[in-house]
């Protein structure tokens, strides 16, 4: 019998032993090398050791230290391993939490293994590769991909690892709509049939974080299409 290729190595957290041994063995016959935590604390030692993991699955709720203290604790101390955060269908807060702290997406429990390895390898060809020289601008938005920069009007903004590079494909192409499964492609790497609201969260938390202080949307809804970065119109209509 072949055996699988190497997909890389995985750190499953998860409080639950049945799904932490469903996991471990689900993903070692697809070719990753498996490393299990039963709380927050273990997660945050095998993410400190020699071996340290390619990407991560961490439960929304485990003992000691949450899914999401974990990640935040990644993402303070600048380690942008890829996060896949698990959770019950009515955890929602706790997800949301989990997205806000830096996970770069999720699935809620019951999910399908294979819907889990895809992902996982989406995630791992999404690793950060050798920035693009140059900074992009459109209207207030000021975007550098070398030193993973964003300002409006000179103001940083502070994002996520997903906020900045979904700002920096709607500032690549402003003025064009996107359609999710083409930032679902270009952002998350999924180029596959994947049930996810993942697009419209980021969009959400962008929004946020681009009008606060009463600035004006920059980023519009196409229904049923997607989203288009517009600039505002100028105050006087664009009349000297």
């Amino acid at each position: 019998m072949t055996s699988p290729p190497n997909a890389g190595r995985v750190l499953v957290a998860d409080d639950d032993a049945a799904i932490r041994r469903s996991l471990e063995r689900g993903l070692r016959l697809s070719g990753f090398a498996v490393q299990l935590a039963a709380d927050g604390p273990a997660a945050l030692a095998a993410l400190t050791g020699p071996a340290a993991p390619d990407v991560v699955v961490l439960d929304v709720t485990m003992p000691g230290l949450t899914g999401t203290e974990v990640c935040r604790t990644l993402r303070a101390r600048g380690d942008e391993t890829p996060v896949l955060m698990l959770s019950a269908l009515d955890e929602v807060t706790d997800r949301v939490a989990g997205l806000q702290a830096g996970a770069d997406d999720y699935l809620v429990k019951p999910f399908a293994l294979e819907e889990l390895v895809l992902r996982l390898h989406a995630l791992l060809r999404r690793r950060p590769a050798q920035a693009p020289s140059g900074v992009l601008r459109a209207g207030p938005l000021e975007i550098d991909p070398a030193t993973r920069q964003a300002r409006r009007e000179g103001v940083e903004l502070r994002l996520t690892r997903r906020e900045f590079e979904l700002l920096e494909q709607l500032v690549r192409n402003a003025g064009i709509v996107l359609t999710r499964d083409q930032l679902l492609d270009r952002v998350w790497g999924y180029d596959f049939d994947v049930r996810t609201d993942a697009v419209d969260t980021f969009v959400s938390y962008l929004r946020r974080k681009l009008e606060a202080g009463g600035h004006p949307r920059l980023i519009h809804t196409v229904r049923g299409v997607g989203f288009v970065l517009r600039l505002p119109e100028p105050a006087n209509g664009g009349r000297p």
